[in-house]
């Protein structure tokens, strides 16, 4: 008797976890916004995991750990770009992690008000300065037998304070020979914007 209502409530208690709704494992949000507080005010920038998978976890790993806290814009070229996340507001350049595979061919071209990596020439060599087109770059799209620089989101808010940075003094400041802000423009802080759960 004891081992058939051992069965009944162990039937009992599997039919009642059948019942219970599942959950499914949520996937990362493939367009995270990221809001860059900055001295000249906030914008923010949607990124585009799914063109671009690999600058995109590249870029939130600095997002995440604080890197982008307290560094500059350190070059600013009104009608072409403006770039940073790379130097200390006392011009030292910050340690990064290693270059990343180039994704300019992902489909996404440099026009006004989108983020992209910035590189020397080697194609694959962007750590962790970007920049936000100030106008239709499409000399910085990939070309046949040339790599471009990748694009991996777009501003969707504060395009104002954008153009305010891009409008800046400019000149020779510490190791910057030209198109240094006068006044440095800081970023103060960089976060992704939470997701409310559903």
């Amino acid at each position: 008797m004891q081992k058939f209502l051992a069965s009944l409530f162990i039937l009992a208690l599997l039919i009642a976890c059948s019942q219970m709704p599942v959950r499914p494992a949520q996937s990362p949000d493939p367009y995270p916004d990221v809001i860059f507080e900055t001295s000249l005010g906030n914008f923010v920038v949607q990124l585009d995991r799914r063109r671009a998978p690999l600058t995109v976890a590249n870029f939130l790993h600095y997002v995440d750990t604080g890197f982008y806290n307290g560094t500059i814009f350190h070059r600013v070229i009104p009608g072409f770009v403006i770039q940073g996340g790379g130097f200390s507001s006392d011009y030292v350049e910050k340690k990064t992690a290693a270059p990343i595979p180039n994704e300019s061919g992902n489909g996404l071209s440099n026009l006004r008000g989108t983020i992209a990596m910035a590189r020397d020439d080697y194609p694959h060599s962007a750590t962790a300065q970007f920049y936000i087109n100030l106008a239709d770059n499409h000399k910085l799209d990939p070309q046949p037998g040339r790599w471009g620089y990748a694009v991996f989101g777009e501003v969707i808010q504060g395009m104002a304070v954008v153009q305010k940075i891009a409008a800046v003094p400019t000149g020779k400041v510490g190791p910057f020979n030209r198109d240094a802000p006068l006044t440095p423009v800081i970023i103060t802080k960089a976060f992704v914007l939470k997701q409310s759960p559903d």
